[in-house]
Parts: structure tokens; sequence; C-alpha cells
């Protein structure tokens, strides 16, 4: 049997140990962890649930507003298609006849007719442009206008007002452009010469406010069925030409930009053809109107991703205005777009001047960073950003190279005439005189020269200087005679003089006497010359 313990012995209780402490104190933690993860994360699920609820609200919100919007504006719409249409047919009836009584004027003698000619000032100009209109002149028109490139402001101040007085505005634009657009019918020599794609697009913008709506604005086109339905006969004809044109990468800017103006003039714009909408506008960005051209055709939703087109291809410069175009500077800042495209610009210049294949001069080179230094600096003074791009250093930059060019174009200094002696009275003689009078030397030292044998001189060309003179293709020189040898004291050499500059009596020439010694000179100086030509 076993012993049993004695109650009043001291019996050693069983202690949980530290390691189960610490496992249990673990747990702990871990559990509340937990707890402040999970009660987080519900939170955030809360709160974005709310977030989201709110901008469902803000969204219903807006669609209601524009919903209403848009109805009470068909609404007007439909209200005041009566008004409008009466408002035109009043206007066209008095056109009408205005073209009338123009016409009636023109076969009475009452007008010449003759509205190509020179006017003299803005009025002058709008009665000729008024004349036409009235007359539905379409080909003079297109002559009168394209005549007066050097009047583009004029023209564009003074075109609507000429066609408000069209008894039919858009067919007078259509018929007008017609000669190059949408194929230019012109000779093969004269498209070369003129090109009249700024024509079409001053014409085009004219007739814009000639069409919006007397009542509602521009939110409405007068365009009649026939005049739209001849609109998008063009725009299908202008398409299909533009594999004959080299594919839309070789299509003329002011093609592009006449293209798209026409399609908005007349509200053509079709949803289908938006991507060949977006590579016109991509590859023609650099033109001024394109962001509202691209906003107008409906291409307003795909601008981040042309936006993103535009500075991987290096233009960055174009991005900066789409960017302002369709307000997204905060997600395309202009500022580091600029410097991006100056540092471009500069690293191209740099190495085009050390390609040692490439034949540009370096002015061409400058020119070139100059063209993009005026760029950033018309675009920092557009849109005021003055304070975050200070243009002080843009503007030394340029100042240099202007500096520079100019320096290049200096001529050379000219240095002074080595020839004049202070010894010789007056002025002496051209450098090419010398060589004209005693020009041939013989490579064989006993032939003498012509210009040393009297038969080829007259004795009145001959002169003699107060003092002996030795002359060997250079100027006479004056000399002290007993200087000279003995050898050559005794037979002086006579030469022509040069236009006078040796005065004195004039004797007969005597025949030159070669001394010895003189002929073994002669012949040395004769093979030197020979080896130096």
């Amino acid at each position: 049997m076993g012993s049993v313990p004695d109650p009043g012995e001291l019996t050693e209780l069983a202690q949980p140990s530290f390691e189960e402490f610490q496992r249990q104190s673990s747990l702990m933690n871990s559990c509340t962890l937990l707890w402040q993860e999970l009660s987080d994360h519900f939170t955030s699920l809360e709160q974005n649930l709310m977030k989201k609820s709110e901008a469902l609200k803000q969204m219903i919100e807006s669609l209601d507003t524009q919903t209403q919007t848009s109805l009470e504006s068909l609404k007007r719409r439909e209200v005041t298609i009566d008004q409008s249409v009466e408002i035109v047919a009043g206007k066209v009836g008095k056109r009408a006849r205005a073209a009338l009584e123009s016409l009636e004027k023109a076969r009475d003698g009452g007008s010449n007719g003759d509205d190509s000619g020179e006017v003299d000032d803005d009025e002058g100009l709008l009665t000729a442009l008024k004349s036409l209109c009235l007359k539905m002149d379409a080909r003079g028109f297109w002559s009168f206008v394209t005549a007066r490139k050097k009047e583009l402001e004029n023209l564009r101040s003074q075109i609507p007002a000429a066609l408000g007085d069209c008894v039919d505005p858009a067919m007078l634009v259509l018929d007008a452009i017609s000669e190059v657009f949408p194929v230019d019918k012109r000779a093969s020599g004269e498209k070369v010469s003129n090109d009249f794609g700024w024509a079409c697009v001053v014409i085009l913008e004219s007739l814009t406010p000639v069409m919006v709506d007397p009542v509602i604005g521009k939110s409405r086109l007068l365009v009649t069925p026939s005049v739209k339905e001849k609109a998008k006969e063009i725009a299908e004809t202008w398409k299909k030409s533009l594999e004959e044109r080299g594919r839309i990468e070789n299509v003329k800017t002011p093609d592009v930009h006449t293209f798209l103006l026409h399609l908005v003039t007349f509200g053509i714009v079709k949803r289908e053809d938006l991507p060949l909408y977006r590579k016109l506008v991509v590859g023609s960005a650099w033109r001024k109107q394109m962001p509202k051209l691209a906003v107008s055709v409906g291409l307003g939703d795909q601008m981040p991703d042309m936006i993103g087109e535009l500075i991987s291809r290096g233009q960055q410069l174009d991005a900066v205005h789409f960017a302002y175009e369709v307000g997204l500077v905060d997600k395309f800042p202009p500022v580091p777009l600029l410097k991006a495209y100056l540092r471009d610009a500069k690293k191209t210049t740099a190495s085009t001047m050390e390609d040692s294949s490439n034949t540009s001069r370096p002015t061409h080179l400058a020119r070139k960073e100059q063209s993009a230094l005026r760029a950033v600096l018309k675009c920092i003074e557009e849109y005021k950003l003055e304070q975050d791009f200070p243009p002080e250093n843009l503007k030394k930059r340029l100042d240099q190279l202007e500096r520079t060019k100019t320096e290049k174009r200096k001529p050379a200094a000219v240095p002074a005439n080595k020839r004049t002696r202070a010894s010789y009275n007056g002025p002496m003689p051209p450098a090419k005189a010398g060589r004209i009078t005693n020009a041939y030397v013989s490579s064989f030292p006993f032939i003498r020269s012509p210009s040393h044998s009297p038969q080829y001189a007259s004795p009145a060309a001959y002169q003699s200087p107060p003092t002996t003179v030795y002359s060997n293709r250079s100027p006479p020189y004056p000399y002290s005679p007993e200087l000279i040898p003995a050898s050559y004291q005794g037979s002086p050499i006579g030469y022509p003089a040069y236009n006078g500059y040796c005065t004195g009596p004039v004797p007969a020439p005597a025949p030159p006497v070669y001394h010895p010694h003189y002929h073994q000179q002669h012949h040395q100086h004769t093979h030197h010359q020979q080896a130096y030509y």
C-alpha cells in the first residue's frame, strides 16, 4: 500500500513555467494586432463605401443637371426653329434683292464689274468682296482673296461681313475652295509655286460666324441638307485621295488644317473616323490651331494619350499647348516639358556638329537653337510661367547666339597695303601692274622678256628717273650708285614706266647689257620662280 501524504507536510505546488507565460503573452499580442488590423480594414471599407456613395450621388446630380440642361436646350432649339428660320429667310430675301440690284446696275453700266483691281483701304476691300458675294461669283471671289496674301489680317476681318450679304454663303465657299480642295485641280507647276492652303483656312474660318444660329448662337449651325451632303462628299473625296498624296505621313499641314476645319464648319464629324483624325492631329501638332480642332472633332477624351505620344516623339512644346487647351497642366507640368525640349534641341545640335558626315553649317545649327529658344520664350510669356521658369538665362543665350552670328557676317579686316613705301613719292601702283608689265619670265636665261626688248615698247613709254633705278617685277626704288658693283653700274636696266609714276626726260632706250654674273643670278632666280608657281 502506498504511503499517504501527511497533511501537515508542505507539498510543492505546480506553477506555470516562464515559457508558458511568454507564449500566452505573444498570443494576446497577436490577437490584439489582428483585431486592430480587422478594425482598420472595416473602417477603411466603410470610408471607401461612403466616398463611392458620395461620388455616385454627385455623378447622379451632375447627370440630372446635364439632362435637365439638354432638355432645356432641346426645347429651346425646338421653340426657336421657327424664329431662326424666319430671321434667316428675311436675310436671304434681303440679300437676294441686293444681288438683283447689283446685277441690274452692272447691266446698266453702273458698275464696270472689275472687282479684281487694286483697293486702297479697308472700305474698298469690303466693297469689292461684297460685290463678288452678291453676285455669287465663286471663281472671282477665290482669285480676289488669293491675290492678297499680304493683306491677310484685313481679309480675316472683312470676309465675314462680305459673306453676310451673300445669298448662300456656304455654297459660295464650297465652290470657291473647290479649286484646290479636296483635290488640287491646277497644273503641276502652279501647285509648286503657289500653296493656297492658307486661303482655304481663312475662308472657312470666316464662314463659321455667318452660319451661326441667330437665336441660340454657336450651338447650332444653319447648314441646309443639300450643303451638308455636298460637304460630306467633299470630305470622302479628300480621304480617298490620301493614298495618292503619299499616305497620312506625307500630307501637308495646310491640307490637314483645311480638312479638319471643313468637318467642324459643316458639322460632319464621324465617330468612326476618330482614329484618322487623331493621326492627322498628331502629325500636324505644331500648328497653332490644332489643339482646338482636336477638341472640336471629338478627341477630347483621347487628349491624355495624345499628349503622352507627343512627349515620346520629342514634341514637348506641342504637348504643353495641348495640355493647356484641355486643362491637363497638373498631369503634364509645363516647366519640365519645356526644359526637356531645350535639352533635346541642344543635344541634337551638338550631335549634328560632331557628326563628320553631316554637311550642315554651324550657322544653320545655331539658327535651330535660336528657334527653340524663341519658341520657349514665347510659351513662357503666353502662359505666364516667369516665376516657375525665369527667362533671363534663355535671353542671355539667345543674345550670345545673335552676337556670334553678327560677328561672323562682318567682313574680314583687310591688311594694309604692304607695297606702300615712304621713300617713294606718290602712291604705289596696283599689285598686278608689275605682273602685267613684266609678267613673262622665260625658262631660258639668255632669252630676254618682251618687256626687255626695244621692239615691244615705244620710246615714249620709257622714262628715266633722276637716279639710277633697278626693278624686277616690283616698283622702282631709288638707291645710291656707289652701292652697286662695278659690273652693274655700266649698264642699268630700263623698264617701262608704271602709268606715269616715274617722271623725267625720255631718252632713247638702250638695249640692256647682261654681265655673265647677272646671267647666272637670273637663271637661278628663274628656276626659283618656276618651283614656286
